[in-house]
C-alpha cells in the first residue's frame, strides 16, 4: 500500500468485506487482508494489472467500471473502495452513488486540482499542468473529470452523502505543513471515508 494513504486501513473494520473498484495490481487489497483480515474483491480492466492481482492471491474480476454495477446486489459489501480512480469516470456523481448503495461506507482518493501548483501552472504557462498527481498530457489523459476538494464536498452536499472523516495529503514543503488549514490550495490528494 503506498505510505501516504497507509492509513487507509484504520477506516476498514476488521473480517469486513470490501470491493476495490479500479483495484490496479491489489496491493491495497492484498494489504487490507493481511492487516484486517477482509474478505475482498478487486475490479480491474487493464489486463496486466490483473494478472498482478493473481500473482498475489487477489480476487479480481475484468470490468470496466463506466458500464454500471448492476451485477452487485444492495450492500453486497461494507466497504466499497476507489483510490484515484474517480477523476477517470464517465459520470462520476453516478459511480459514487453505486459505490453507496453496493457498500455501507465508501473510501475515495482523487487528487486535487485546486492544488497551487496545477494553479500555477496554468497562470503561468498558459497550459494544462502536468504534475506527480496528474502525469499526462492534456489529449491523453484518462483523467477527464478535474475537481477540487471543494467541488466534491458540494457533490457530498446536493446528494446527501455523510462525510465520516477526511484526510488531506501533501507530500512537499509547504503542503506538509499547511495542508490542513487551507486544504483547497495545499492538499496534493483528498481521501474521504463517506457514508449515506
Amino acid at each position: 500500500m503506498s505510505q501516504n494513504i497507509s492509513f487507509i486501513s484504520s477506516w476498514i473494520k476488521t473480517n469486513s468485506r470490501v470491493l476495490d473498484l479500479g483495484c490496479g495490481d491489489g496491493s491495497l487489497l492484498a494489504d487490507l487482508t493481511k492487516q484486517r483480515n477482509i474478505s475482498g474483491y478487486g475490479l480491474e480492466i487493464d489486463p496486466d494489472s490483473i494478472n498482478q492481482c493473481i500473482a498475489k492471491g487477489v480476487n479480481v474480476i475484468e470490468q470496466d467500471l463506466n458500464n454500471s454495477l448492476e451485477n452487485f446486489p444492495d450492500n453486497s459489501f461494507d466497504t466499497v473502495i476507489m483510490t484515484q480512480a474517480l477523476q477517470a469516470m464517465r459520470y462520476p456523481h453516478l459511480v459514487l452513488d453505486e459505490m453507496l448503495r453496493i457498500g455501507s461506507q465508501c473510501v475515495i482518493t482523487f487528487p486535487n486540482f485546486g492544488h497551487w501548483r496545477a494553479r500555477a501552472y496554468l497562470t503561468l504557462r498558459g497550459r494544462m499542468p502536468v504534475t506527480k498527481q496528474l502525469a499526462y498530457q492534456w489529449y491523453d489523459t484518462p483523467n477527464i473529470h478535474f475537481f477540487t476538494y471543494s467541488d466534491f464536498e458540494a457533490l457530498c452536499r446536493e446528494r446527501n452523502i455523510s462525510i465520516l472523516r477526511k484526510k488531506f495529503i501533501g507530500e512537499h514543503f509547504p503542503d506538509r505543513q499547511l495542508k490542513n488549514l487551507w486544504p483547497n490550495l495545499f492538499a496534493e490528494t483528498a481521501v474521504y471515508h463517506l457514508s449515506k
